[in-house]
């Protein structure tokens, strides 16, 4: 099977910033390109941290108040006080960035996304350069594959090279992303492979196998036929 990499998926003209770059200049790129982040490089091109809206933001809620008003955001800690005096991309940027590769798939992406709750991913090469940056939006793009070549994928790379089974051994249906497995296996212990094998195949929402039967029962409990 052929996963498609962060590589293919990314976005790769990406807007950056030195880190020297003054507040109102990274302001005013964020506003000119339309983004909600961008990375901050070194004097060598790698990526170092990355400046974000809600970055800026702290400066903002982090104004004087008015005499006799409360403070907007009482108590800061010393390192989202140090953001909210910054100047420069460098005082005010999230580091280290939190990155990608390109050879990485959307599984484990979508995992480093979660597990540190950002919305985007920047992507480097080996030596921590920017190649690129990757968003929930361009992991969701698998999801746009047509019908059809999730089910010659799952016919010819799962069933047929992986699994070495016949094209006429499985009945495979696929709407919306969704898969529905037919026909007869000999073995009840070879469903929960195939339907892992085939909720890998990129763009695939779902996998049913209720039409799945099988000639030996071969788990634990088994000794039975279906």
């Amino acid at each position: 099977m052929r996963h498609r990499r962060i590589g293919e998926l990314m976005t790769r003209e990406v807007v950056s910033v030195r880190g020297d770059a003054p507040f109102k200049e990274i302001a005013r790129i964020l506003s000119q390109h339309r983004v909600t982040a961008v990375p901050v490089l070194d004097g060598s091109g790698r990526v170092v941290g990355v400046v974000s809206e809600g970055d800026l933001l702290r400066k903002s809620a982090d104004q004087a108040a008015a005499p006799g008003d409360l403070p907007v955001v009482p108590d800061l800690e010393a390192w989202e006080q140090a953001k909210a005096e910054g100047t420069r991309a460098e005082e005010l940027m999230s580091a280290p960035a939190v990155c990608a590769r390109p050879d990485w798939n959307v599984a484990e992406t979508a995992r480093l996304m979660e597990v540190q709750g950002v919305k985007r991913l920047v992507v480097v090469d080996g030596e921590d350069r920017l190649v690129g940056i990757v968003s929930r939006r361009d992991l969701l793009g698998i999801f746009l594959r047509e019908d059809e070549d999730i089910r010659r994928e799952i016919v010819e790379d799962v069933l047929g090279d992986t699994l070495n089974l016949g094209p006429a051994a499985l009945t495979v249906e696929v709407r919306d992303g969704r898969v529905d497995l037919a026909g007869r296996l000999r073995f009840r212990g070879m469903i929960p492979a195939i339907e892992r094998m085939c909720a890998t195949v990129d763009g695939v929402v779902s996998v049913s196998s209720t039409r799945l039967t099988y000639d030996t029962d071969d788990t634990e409990r088994g000794g039975g036929r279906s």
